[in-house]
């Protein structure tokens, strides 16, 4: 009787220990170019200033119809539309002969690589190459239809408020 005790406890432990060391093994990740990725960004990025730059709001396919923006002095904008009407209420102050530009300084990307936090920097220079505006951003962007589009973002100025 002992025996068949002892066996049947030996046989438990043995089939636990198995059961234990079978366990499935995760697929790999797939392999994500955080390169190829960061371009197309900054490929975004360079169309928007593009189209800033030409004082033109209509081609600034960037956000989402539901994206939000936080900006400096202002309440979030809500909604692509809200986000054109205020870069086209900027344009209507922004210094002639100045230019803004855009750089992607990183990109950290989800495991699916369907969405994309971008870490990066902007920078408004005169029509003599001095610099007169400068800041930072955070976006965040999403893939839908293959693409990737903006579906919030803040930024905000390094440099010292004018005084008034």
């Amino acid at each position: 009787m002992k025996n068949k005790i002892l066996k049947g406890g030996l046989m438990l432990v043995t089939m636990s220990l198995l059961i234990a060391c079978n366990q499935k093994k995760e697929a790999p990740m797939a392999v994500i170019d955080k390169d190829a990725i960061k371009t197309e960004i900054q490929s975004m990025e360079d169309a928007f200033a593009t189209n800033f730059n030409a004082r033109s709001t209509d081609n600034i396919m960037y956000y989402a119809d539901d994206a939000i923006s936080f900006s400096n002095e202002k309440k979030p904008l809500e909604g692509k539309a809200a986000i054109q009407a205020s870069i086209k209420e900027d344009l209507k102050t922004f210094p002639k002969g100045a230019k803004i530009s855009f750089e992607t300084k990183e990109v950290h990307v989800s495991n699916d690589a369907n969405q994309v936090v971008e870490i990066g920097g902007y920078e408004v220079k005169d029509s003599t190459d001095a610099k007169i505006m400068s800041g930072n951003f955070i976006s965040l962007f999403e893939k839908k239809d293959g693409k990737y589009i903006c579906i919030r973002d803040m930024g905000n100025s390094d440099m010292p408020k004018p005084k008034k």
